[in-house]
């Protein structure tokens, strides 16, 4: 039985510019530009996925590793659905991983910040992408661009243990 491995040091992109709280360090970085790329939610799932299998999150060697690649791949969705839907569309998709965490980040155009709805109502349809985030995550947050236009959400998870 395999136990999910760390990222191994490696190809690390440039930082953003823009940082909330310390990123993985010592790990590795992938990014995706999504540009207006055309079924932008679906290429960012995959491209992640691929990360994991990479980084040895998939296949999932039992269930509680299983459910912490799901959580990746749904955060993903979530956010990048957002900046479709509210940001005037998604620029970028940062993933990045060490032995404790992986962090996701998407940088749009928008100027609004996304905030769970409150209060949330589960049988409402809609507006749930923020509220699953904060729910799966440890934290996140949103880091205006550096160059003044739009932003960088970002979210953070936890490493199969």
């Amino acid at each position: 039985m395999s136990s999910a491995r760390p990222c191994s040091p490696g190809d690390r992109g440039p930082e953003s510019g823009a940082t909330a709280p310390a990123r993985p360090s010592n790990g590795q970085t992938r990014r995706l530009a999504l540009i207006d790329a055309s079924g932008a939610v679906p290429r960012a799932r995959d491209f992640a996925r691929e990360a994991l299998r990479d980084w040895g999150w998939l296949p999932a060697a039992n269930a509680d590793q299983r459910a912490a690649a799901e959580d990746v791949l749904l955060v993903v969705s979530e956010l990048v659905t957002n900046a479709c839907l509210h940001a005037e569309g998604p620029e970028e998709l940062r993933v990045s991983c060490d032995a404790k965490s992986l962090r996701l980040e998407v940088r749009d155009r928008g100027a609004g910040t996304p905030a769970p709805r409150t209060p949330h109502r589960a049988g409402r349809p809609g507006g749930h992408g923020m509220f699953i985030v904060q729910r799966l995550c440890l934290d996140w947050g949103v880091v205006r661009n550096a160059d003044g236009a739009g932003k960088t959400v970002w979210a953070e998870l936890a490493a199969p243990g």
